[in-house]
């Protein structure tokens, strides 16, 4: 068996088969997951906005369906990044641990933060009031100001956390690269 990751694809069980972190290794299960579920949904998104928008002639919508398609490039690409970056980084010089952790760290907090920026983003009439959980016999109450907070930021401050962690996953690979 050749020991290259022949591209994107080959790069998830390459990166699994070569990491010896076991966060890396479970990023890498849950990234892939997460980026094909973000896939699929661009993709049904797109047949969707395609079917819906049909008979209008070109122009605008044109230009519409390929910022859809980008807005999925945005999500996808940080998310495979951390793999992408460790494939790279044990093929061509070895890897250390703390390398392959910190990045799976940082992948993890991406998702974490797509997910901050998504409940910031809802739109006002789709919002379900924020109220304590119980987990077992355990009351959470502790989170219900944060999703508060969030609800009452502009949108636009829904792309921040996003945008921010996906340039802390390349500043984790520049620095220590």
């Amino acid at each position: 068996m050749a020991d290259d990751y022949g591209g994107v694809i080959g790069a998830f069980p390459y990166a699994f088969r070569h990491s010896e972190s076991w966060l890396f290794k479970c990023y890498v299960l849950v990234g892939a997951l997460a980026t094909g579920i973000v896939s699929l949904f661009v993709a049904f998104g797109l047949v969707v906005l395609i079917g819906a928008t049909a008979g209008v002639p070109g122009g605008s919508l044109t230009l519409s369906r390929s910022f859809y398609v980008l807005v999925g490039l945005f999500v996808v690409a940080p998310l495979v990044a951390p793999i992408l970056f460790v494939a790279r980084r044990h093929r061509r010089t070895g890897s250390k641990p703390r390398y392959d952790l910190s990045l799976a760290l940082a992948g993890f907090v991406f998702m974490l933060s797509v997910y901050v920026g998504l409940l910031a983003s809802v739109p006002a009439e789709l919002q379900t009031p924020a109220e304590p959980f119980t987990v077992g016999a355990v009351t959470v109450s502790a989170l219900v100001p944060v999703v508060r907070l969030l609800y009452d930021l502009p949108a636009l401050y829904g792309l921040v956390p996003p945008v921010a962690c996906a340039a802390g996953i390349y500043g984790i690979h520049r620095l220590l690269r």
